[in-house]
């Protein structure tokens, strides 16, 4: 029997290193689901390790999740269950009210509809988080995923302002260093290509094309019958009127 200590270090050693790449999410969803007989205690290691690393870890975590459970629901299905009781927790820890995670707010949303449309949350609970996301909302530029001088980024993980912010106000969001700004950047430009992969992809089988069309095309209705009705008769006629004197007939007879 595997170490309970050693397996727990493992994995949250493959939370910490997970990136945009489907081979990290996969292995990690993989080491879970092969000692699901320790599963509370690793999923308390998604907890702690959403809550301890910086915004792009917390990010890549929150897109593992989706992963995960898609995994789970075959494998081990108390995954989800667990998944569930703790979402807000997840979502706290990713995008907190602070504005320290207000650049993961649109990764949040997008995880939590693709979790809705799985089946593995329920709509209810993701209406009330969206209604907590709107107010953790703001632009990129504030937290220097735009272009910025290297001098005017301030560090994730540095000293709060001495400004004090006035009554009413959330404090100012946290700004990335560089390395931690150019590192997100390829990370979503890496997912944004798989996304454009998975658009066109068709499954390898035969007549694979042909079915995907007859899927997305729409039952043929009243006017879809009168349109080709219409186009049969003119292509009779420009048929008709295209032909060479000597083979036109009149009552059956060739002139």
């Amino acid at each position: 029997m595997a170490d309970p200590f050693e397996v727990r270090m493992r994995f949250s050693s493959q939370l910490q290193h997970l990136n945009a790449s489907v081979n990290s999410a996969q292995k990690a969803a993989q080491y879970a689901l092969r000692y699901k007989d320790m599963d509370e205690d690793l999923h308390s290691c998604i907890l702690e390790q959403v809550e301890r690393n910086n915004m792009n870890t917390r990010a890549n975590i929150m897109y593992f999740i989706e992963h995960f459970l898609d995994l789970a629901k075959e494998g081990h299905a108390d995954y989800i269950r667990m998944m569930q009781r703790d979402i807000i927790r997840v979502v706290d820890a990713v995008a907190p009210d602070d504005g320290s995670g207000a650049a993961n707010v649109r990764v949040v949303r997008k995880v939590l509809q693709g979790l809705e449309e799985k089946g593995h949350l329920e709509s209810q609970a993701v209406c009330q988080i969206e209604d907590v996301l709107r107010e953790r909302e703001t632009n990129d530029d504030d937290l220097g995923l735009a272009s910025s001088p290297v001098g005017d980024v301030e560090m994730i993980d540095g000293p709060p302002s001495q400004t004090t912010p006035r009554p009413g106000k959330r404090p100012a969001p946290h700004r990335l260093d560089k390395r931690q700004i150019e590192q997100r950047i390829e990370e979503d430009r890496e997912r944004h290509k798989r996304a454009r992969e998975s658009i066109w992809a068709t499954p390898k089988c035969e007549d694979a094309e042909m079915n995907k069309l007859w899927e997305e095309t729409s039952d043929l209705g009243e006017d879809d019958d009168r349109l080709l009705t219409e186009e049969a008769e003119d292509f009779a006629k420009e048929m008709s009127m295209q032909r060479c004197p000597h083979k036109r007939t009149t009552n059956g007879e060739r002139h």
